[in-house]
């Protein structure tokens, strides 16, 4: 199709490197390679996380109470209002249904501009972690209102678009996976020598938790099910990878654990490599991205019953899948994994033969056909 015009409103895109920001950022980086010209609009701070991809037009925002390390848009000035105008976007695509994304859709339905969305973050399913349950209904209806009014809702999942349609979510939804770099993810990146300067010994089994450090991300549930491990098997040992506001409690309950920090690229991928068995007790994840790039690095994979976690995780074959009320039943499977090196080896290649069908440039042509369509349907 000839050339055309995105704009994308969005609450995290450099600030904090996370599933988010750079799934946004690989969308760009694609779609300005394929004929279009693309404008952000978003939060960002003195130092960002990461160098982002294309422009980003900054919006006033400030610290999310309690969340200090994510940011909240607080308006739609008049100033970033004209650089939408002069900018004249052919399509809106809203991936954070705040004020900013609110004030965006606003926007776009005065123009007369399509708009579509994506879904990353899992809002519902964070309120428990903040004693804020009363709010769900009051958030479900304002997401089916927000998304009544897009063409398309991307998600990240088939089991996601489910959960959406379950609680009312009537939009024409289509799936916008994740793709994974296999040039970098993968079990050759198994390093004897990184393994020892963590402290690793050659039949320990390292079992590995990989993500920023947060409550809501279950870290508590991973600390009592490696603690209860370890008082039976002394060979396993803890590998925590990330940082965030969450590390300080958790190194007070895994005072044995390896806490690397947070890493990237061949520290990255070397740490998944260098793991066993990876543990992901989160069930807040839309896709799992962390989940992904555990399989593509030859791990068994045991993972708390999530949208995301189920298109990725087939039970009893490249991992598990556990109710994450269940602390038992992870301790159960993860103790099948530890005695059984056999199963351990098997799954592991299945998680190696799953990850293969995920390619980032395979996913985005998708969402650009997605595009094209909204696009010729207005035309018409």
């Amino acid at each position: 199709m000839s050339k055309f015009k995105v704009a994308i409103f969005t609450g995290n895109y450099n600030h904090i490197r996370d599933g988010v920001s750079l799934t946004l950022n690989r969308l760009v980086a694609f779609l300005l390679n394929n004929n279009a010209e693309v404008l952000v609009f978003g939060p960002t701070v003195e130092k960002p996380a990461l160098e982002h991809a294309g422009t980003l037009v900054p919006v006033p925002s400030t610290k999310l109470p309690g969340r200090p390390e994510y940011r909240f848009s607080r308006s739609f000035p008049k100033s970033v209002r004209e650089k939408l105008i002069n900018f004249g976007p052919d399509i809106v695509h809203i991936a954070t249904p705040d004020l900013l994304g609110f004030r965006a859709l606003k926007w776009a339905k005065k123009n007369q501009k399509p708009v579509v969305a994506s879904y990353h973050t899992h809002f519902s399913s964070y309120l428990k972690y903040y004693r804020l349950s009363l709010l769900e209904p009051l958030l479900w209806k304002y997401l089916k209102w927000f998304y009544k009014n897009c063409r398309h809702v991307y998600v990240p999942s088939p089991s996601m678009a489910e959960f959406l349609e379950e609680n009312g979510i009537e939009t024409d939804i289509r799936i916008w996976a994740r793709g994974i770099e296999l040039d970098l993810f993968n079990p050759s990146r198994r390093d004897d020598t990184w393994r020892e300067k963590q402290g690793f010994r050659e039949n320990d089994i390292v079992i590995s938790f990989i993500s920023r450090l947060v409550w809501e991300k279950n870290l508590k549930l991973y600390a009592d099910v490696i603690n209860r491990l370890q008082e039976k098997y002394p060979q396993i040992r803890a590998l925590v990878v990330g940082d965030g506001p969450a590390g300080e409690g958790l190194r007070k309950m895994l005072p044995k654990a390896v806490f690397t920090g947070f890493l990237t690229g061949d520290e990255l991928a070397k740490a998944y490599a260098c793991s066993d068995i990876f543990f992901f007790p989160s069930d807040t994840e839309t896709f799992g991205n962390v989940t992904l790039e555990a399989m593509a690095s030859g791990l068994p994979c045991v993972v708390a019953d999530a949208t995301g976690s189920r298109s990725l995780v087939e039970h009893g074959e490249n991992g598990f899948i556990v109710p994450v009320e269940r602390s038992d039943k992870f301790y159960k499977f993860i103790e099948q994994l530890i005695i059984n090196e056999a199963k351990r080896s098997g799954m592991a290649l299945k998680s190696l033969e799953k990850a293969r069908s995920y390619s980032w440039d395979t996913i985005n042509n998708k969402l650009l056909k997605y595009y094209t369509e909204v696009l010729e349907a207005k035309s018409q």
